[in-house]
């Protein structure tokens, strides 16, 4: 099955280009150059990715995120024009998974779609050859691996593929460090990293939130300042 993706940029040339390489991967492309024409369509059709612009001319990408949000869990790319860390933290903290910074190298671009939709098939699996360690349980968590679903004193955690795949490598490493570079590393699959990324910093920030979490008192997530981050054994 082709993977649908959606791109949203009005600016012509640079949807055209996404696009074109895309569609080279073997990818079903859908393209609008404004987020009233792509909101239409995403309420009554389904993705598997989105790759949306900053600026758009009648909504600003982070809204169209937020909106997407509101309802799927697909991964989502932002495509921003200013090499600012503002925009970038905005973007993830609203529920991204993922910024390109442009002018981008296309095979760049492909890498990362690739990347994400590695990890959202490999967790929305409707079954799995491995039964083993299907469901994680620790001190009111529940995540099962397998529907990709997180509960949290049995309330559902609405979760981001990326955020499900942090939580879910610290809930494996219970009571070891894992660094941000091999979380990074763990879940891109490549090597874009480096030490101003702050890309799983924030994440961090959003999963704390939702678990309602906190940096001086952790209950889950312990941050090991200039080591990386861990979940006790026990709590």
């Amino acid at each position: 099955m082709l993977e649908k993706i959606l791109v949203v940029d009005d600016e012509h040339e640079i949807g055209d280009l996404i696009e074109l390489y895309l569609k080279n991967e073997g990818y079903t492309v859908f393209k609008f150059y404004s987020a009233r024409d792509a909101l239409a369509y995403i309420e009554v059709n389904e993705l598997d990715l989105a790759i949306l612009d900053v600026m758009l001319p009648d909504m600003n990408g982070f809204k169209l995120c937020q909106k997407i949000r509101e309802q799927y869990n697909y991964p989502i790319i932002m495509l921003t024009a200013k090499d600012e860390e503002i925009d970038k933290i905005t973007g993830l903290t609203l529920g991204a998974d993922d910024y390109i910074t442009k002018p981008f190298r296309p095979l760049e671009m492909v890498a990362r779609v690739k990347a994400q939709l590695r990890r959202y098939k490999k967790y929305n699996l409707s079954h799995s050859e491995d039964t083993e360690d299907t469901v994680i349980i620790h001190s009111g968590l529940v995540m099962d691996i397998k529907t990709h679903e997180c509960l949290l004193n049995e309330k559902p955690l609405a979760l981001t593929p990326t955020e499900f795949s942090i939580l879910r490598i610290l809930l494996e490493n219970k009571g070891n460090v894992v660094s941000a570079e091999e979380l990074f590393h763990r879940i891109w699959k490549d090597e874009y990293y480096n030490k101003s990324n702050n890309t799983i910093t924030v994440h961090i920030r959003h999963l704390r939130e939702k678990m309602d979490d906190t940096v001086d008192n952790p209950k889950y997530i312990k941050t090991i300042w200039g080591v990386g981050y861990k979940i006790e054994t026990q709590i």
